[in-house]
């Protein structure tokens, strides 16, 4: 079974607060088309105009470091086909995630994703305040213990009020991809699925959405 865990890209979106929404219309319209072949036959080109960190979307070492991976140089095997764990968080407990939720699970080589349920406040003011994360120690317990790429289904994996971002710091400075905005992870299995985040190959861009699934 294939699981969808990315949101929707749609015109005027706002995925994080102070970032344009995408804008999506028409390159080549179907009416206009119909000039250029056939007669009964049109097609449409649409055109799209929007910053990386839009919608579920993967962040690349390029993201943090100038001289990190690329989009276009990152392995398919980081991306695709991973073995996976849901890690599951009870917020009662505060806005930090700590390494003890994820000792006694296997990390190494996995995609580790991380389900606050904070996804239930996509596309309310709510989202954008008091968020879920990660702490840096948490960010270097994952490192040591292999994992292959870290998602959250919530607005950042780092505290945003600290603008030295040590979660990405860390990951990425190990190249670990990052997944961030996910949702639905409560309809995936805790483990034994494969996990697939896979971006558009882009040479000098460090961030792009994908379409997240999981296969059970």
């Amino acid at each position: 079974m294939l699981i969808d865990v990315s949101h929707v890209v749609e015109h005027g979106l706002i995925t994080y607060r102070g970032l344009p929404a995408p804008l999506i219309c028409d390159f080549l319209s179907r009416e206009q088309s119909r000039a250029h072949y056939a007669p009964g036959t049109e097609f449409h080109i649409g055109k799209i105009e929007m910053v990386a960190n839009t919608g579920t979307y993967l962040d690349s070492p390029f993201h943090r470091f100038s001289h990190g991976k690329d989009l276009s140089q990152l392995s398919l095997e980081r991306l695709a086909n991973l073995s996976s764990v849901v890690i599951r968080i009870n917020r009662a407990r505060g806005r930090e995630i700590r390494h003890a939720d994820f000792e006694g699970h296997d990390l190494r080589g996995k995609a580790v994703l991380i389900h606050t349920g904070w996804d239930e406040h996509w596309r309310t003011d709510q989202y954008f305040e008091g968020h879920p994360f990660l702490t840096s120690e948490t960010a270097k317990f994952l490192r040591e213990a292999g994992a292959a790429l870290v998602g959250i289904d919530s607005l950042n994996i780092d505290d945003t009020a600290d603008l030295s971002r040590p979660v990405h710091t860390v990951l990425l400075g190990a190249e670990i991809p990052i997944v961030e905005h996910l949702r639905g992870l409560d309809q995936l299995p805790d483990n034994n699925f494969r996990f697939f985040a896979v971006p558009v190959k882009v040479k000098g861009m460090g961030t792009f959405p994908v379409r997240a699934f999981g296969l059970t």
